[in-house]
């Protein structure tokens, strides 16, 4: 199977072909570092980072740009509202460059605690302004923008294709129809690419350019900054569903008005949101989680990271405690069962993927890997990749050696570091681990006493997930590995 990835445009499954054999350019869109990334956030990156593993293990060398944005991104996509920046600089009393250096900072250890893989290029958008306005001053040389209370807008009647990727209707899209819209604007769907000292007088950050001294919209650093490190077309461009309409339509219209080239970029691979009981993650309400919240209530980072995996990246995931604690039960049951295997084994092999060919055995597990690899190449279904693996440890019948080799193999794109957390294992980690299954017994037993059936069940079912069986007996309760 050749990998299949869905392609936001054109909105189908699509085989993929990089522009240049054996190498792929991938943008993927950053944070804006006002506040620390959510856990909604987090989803993006993850789906990211699977996706950079899976285009490696295929053998592909990937250039892989992130973007920091730390000007220039209102509190309103559509160039409404204030600049979050400069916003936040002013509540914590700090300036705006201390602000993006310390939640810069808090970002890169939220995705080093994840396993996210660190990016080729990591670009801030402060240090490539001089890039903006050059990219610019191409599109206006074009025809495409024109001046209007002080900034520079985007003309989007002048590029008939706009709005192809969010398949939007523009006629149906009138001025009046929305509140707050920027009188200056020709048609409502225009943006600015430079803002003057017009929009906001006591801009923080400014440059002298050709239209003022001023600062550049959101959506001209993605554009500027992907050109400079992957050429005028590239093949992935990823984010999460919401930049669909606004900020990746924008992108695609300036960036190919200034270079002609069409399409800009061939692949456009998007996530779905994470979702409490009360709706979608964000920052504008006030109410959010952020990775140090799930450390803070015992979880480990890679419990979140293997949460994430169980779903598919374009279906909406709902975030609960429980389905959280059901993936570190999960997470522990791969732990527990590589201890055992590696106990049979009496080694721990290093990483290395198993040939097709040899005994019935050793052809199963190779039949796994493949199995692995067919489902990442099927749009990066990291679900099924996730039941290979299970597949691969709950048969006895396997040599364990093989096994923990392709277990490890596997891991190189999960990402959920099992070979680094088996070799760093103590010895006394045993003991520990029958200290916490005999606690869990006693707990397990008082609740019962109390008629907490419910209670009861739920840690026989936990533990039964980590391949600890609970056995009753007359007078107490013994325990076994599955």
């Amino acid at each position: 199977m050749k990998l299949k990835i869905f392609n936001t445009l054109g909105r189908e499954l699509q085989a993929f072909e990089p522009r240049e054999p054996g190498k792929v350019g991938f943008y993927g869109c950053g944070p804006t570092v006002y506040n620390y990334a959510h856990i909604g956030n987090l989803r993006a990156y993850v789906h990211h980072d699977i996706l950079v593993r899976t285009l490696r293990l295929l053998g592909l060398d990937v250039a892989h740009v992130m973007n920091i944005t730390d000007v220039g991104h209102l509190s309103g996509d559509n160039d409404e509202g204030d600049d979050k920046m400069v916003r936040t600089a002013e509540e914590r009393g700090k300036s705006v460059l201390e602000i993006a250096e310390f939640y810069t900072k808090a970002f890169f250890n939220d995705t080093e605690r994840m396993n996210i893989l660190k990016p080729t290029v990591i670009c801030r958008a402060t240090d490539h302004v001089a890039d903006m306005i050059d990219l610019i001053k191409k599109i206006e040389a074009g025809g495409y923008t024109y001046m209007a209370g002080g900034n520079l807008y985007f003309d989007i009647a002048k590029f008939p294709p706009y709005g192809d990727l969010a398949r939007l209707k523009l006629d149906d899209q009138k001025a009046g129809a929305r509140t707050g819209v920027d009188a200056n604007k020709r048609n409502p769907q225009d943006f600015v690419l430079w803002f003057t000292k017009s929009k906001f007088e006591n801009q923080a950050l400014v440059w002298d350019s050709p239209w003022g001294r001023g600062y550049p919209g959101w959506h001209i650093e993605c554009s500027a900054m992907s050109i400079k490190y992957l050429g005028d077309q590239f093949d992935i461009h990823a984010g999460g569903i919401d930049h669909i309409p606004i900020h990746h339509t924008n992108e695609i219209a300036q960036s190919e008005a200034a270079t002609g080239k069409h399409p800009w970029v061939k692949y456009w691979l998007h996530n779905e949101f994470l979702v409490l009981d009360r709706g979608k993650m964000s920052k504008s309400s006030g109410t959010f989680l952020t990775l140090q919240s799930l450390v803070d209530k015992g979880f480990d980072p890679l419990d979140y990271r293997y949460f994430l995996l169980g779903g598919h990246y374009r279906s909406q995931l709902q975030f609960s405690f429980e389905a959280l604690e059901g993936a570190r039960n999960a997470r522990r049951a791969i732990r527990d069962r590589l201890k055992v295997l590696a106990d049979k084994a009496g080694t721990i092999p290093a990483t290395a993927p198993l040939p097709a060919v040899g005994d019935s055995a050793v052809g199963k597990i190779a039949e796994a890997l493949a199995a692995f690899k067919s489902a990442l190449e099927d749009d990066l279904s990291t679900p099924r990749a996730l039941a290979e693996l299970w597949g691969l440890l709950r048969d006895n019948a396997l040599p364990p050696a093989e096994v923990l080799a392709a277990v490890f193999d596997m891991d190189r794109v999960l990402g959920l570091s099992l070979e680094a957390s088996l070799r760093e294992a103590k010895p006394e980690e045993s003991g520990d681990l029958v200290r916490e299954i005999e606690g869990l017994i006693a707990e397990r037993a008082a609740a019962k006493k109390a008629k907490d059936f419910a209670k009861a069940d739920a840690i026989r079912n936990g533990l039964k997930e980590r391949g600890i069986i609970l056995e009753d007996g007359p007078g107490s309760t013994l325990w076994r590995r599955s």
